[in-house]
């Protein structure tokens, strides 16, 4: 069927097609290796986390909540509202948030909660809430609440003034 010429130039084909591989490769390593530039001309300096909130002043939690603005609150809301409704009493995938600011944690009836939030101690004031919906599963590790948390503590601050405008 094959006679020994197309096995040798079959291989010779094969060996060939190699040959061009190493040698794109040895090319490639002389033309982009890193080594051989040296050290660096200039060193771009970077703002660490721990640099950047030092410009600001401190602002307490309850002067933040004292300026709070609950329109802003109630547009904050719209992420919460997959989840959450803000009827007294109309339970979804959570728990309704009607009177929550000052409720005690996982005290909605007829809603099943987590074991991480059955077993807190406490209400939800306006500090708890705010480390709460920083990271929720920070907060209570294992609650099957996935939301991943609210970075800005304005956002967080004007989001528990809205719920708090809510209920009597």
């Amino acid at each position: 069927m094959f006679d020994t010429m197309t096995l040798t130039k079959a291989t010779a084909g094969v060996c060939g097609a190699f040959l061009v591989f190493l040698l794109g490769k040895w090319g490639a390593e002389v033309l982009y290796h890193m080594d051989s530039h040296g050290e660096a001309s200039y060193v771009i300096e970077v703002a660490t986390a721990e640099d950047a909130g030092s410009d600001e002043p401190e602002v307490s939690f309850e002067e933040l909540l004292a300026s709070a603005d609950a329109a802003k609150g109630a547009k904050v809301f719209k992420k919460c509202s997959a989840c959450h409704k803000l009827a007294d009493g109309a339970n979804a995938t959570g728990p309704y948030l009607y009177g929550v600011v000052g409720r005690e944690i996982a005290a909605v009836p007829d809603f099943g909660y987590s074991g991480a939030l059955a077993g807190l101690p406490g209400s939800w004031t306006p500090e708890e809430l705010d480390a709460f919906l920083a990271k929720p599963s920070a907060y209570a590790s294992g609650t099957s609440m996935s939301f991943s948390g609210l970075k800005k503590q304005k956002d967080r601050v004007n989001l528990i003034a809205y719920l708090d405008s809510l209920d009597d």
